[in-house]
């Protein structure tokens, strides 16, 4: 095992594939409540701010109805168009089972982490979830790293972040620990290659061993 008592995870691009999911859940209620449609592109622009923050500055006298539409969309879809990456489950229960202390730090807001969490079945192995709703500044700040740190009392060299985009390595390197980004599904691989993270990993199966058999340096 390596010397990581405490791993932090992401959860869009890094547990999770949720971006059909997502820039659904968008279009559903603009298409609704002020008859546009945007594209994948310029959503993903928007990626940093909760769902709620960015629907309060699109929606502003329709926000209640249309936060209410998106939670609803995203709730009722997420079987189809959602999934967990195949051996990430395994991974997040070897972790937990060798006694790794378990984090999120998300830009999702609570919400949808947790729907998203729960309907794939791995939300009861987390011990700290840090989402866009409860930090006082959102990637790339560190916030939830620092809290997860505060939260678990473990050391900076002793904790690992494991995102897929920019925003992770940019806060990991505020908050003093390692980063392993994940290019399986980043919609910024290109950049993130150019930032040099400390691991870099392509498959699930590559995390694994990394993790639970220590095989990587």
């Amino acid at each position: 095992m390596n010397k990581f008592k405490g791993i932090i995870f992401d959860v869009d691009g890094t547990i999770a594939q949720t971006n059909e999911l997502i820039f659904a859940s968008f279009n559903h209620v603009t298409e609704k409540f002020i008859g546009k449609r945007y594209t994948d592109k310029e959503i993903t622009a928007l990626f940093g701010p909760t769902e709620d923050q960015i629907l309060k500055e699109w929606m502003k006298e329709n926000y209640e109805n249309a936060q209410s539409a998106y939670y609803r969309y995203y709730s009722e879809n997420h079987d189809s168009m959602a999934s967990i990456f195949t051996g990430m489950k395994e991974l997040i229960e070897g972790l937990k089972k060798s006694g790794i202390i378990l984090g999120i730090f998300t830009g999702k807001g609570e919400k949808s982490a947790k729907i998203t969490l729960r309907k794939l079945g791995v939300l009861d192995y987390f011990d700290y979830i840090a989402t866009g709703d409860n930090v006082a500044n959102h990637k790339p700040a560190p916030d939830g790293i620092i809290d997860f740190l505060n939260y678990t009392g473990l050391a900076k060299e002793e904790a690992l972040m494991i995102g897929d985009a920019p925003s992770d390595i940019k806060a990991s390197e505020k908050a003093g620990v390692k980063v392993a980004s994940v290019l399986w599904d980043s919609y910024a691989a290109d950049k993130v290659e150019q930032m040099n993270p400390d691991y870099k990993f392509y498959e699930v199966s590559e995390l694994s061993d990394f993790l639970l058999n220590g095989n990587r340096s």
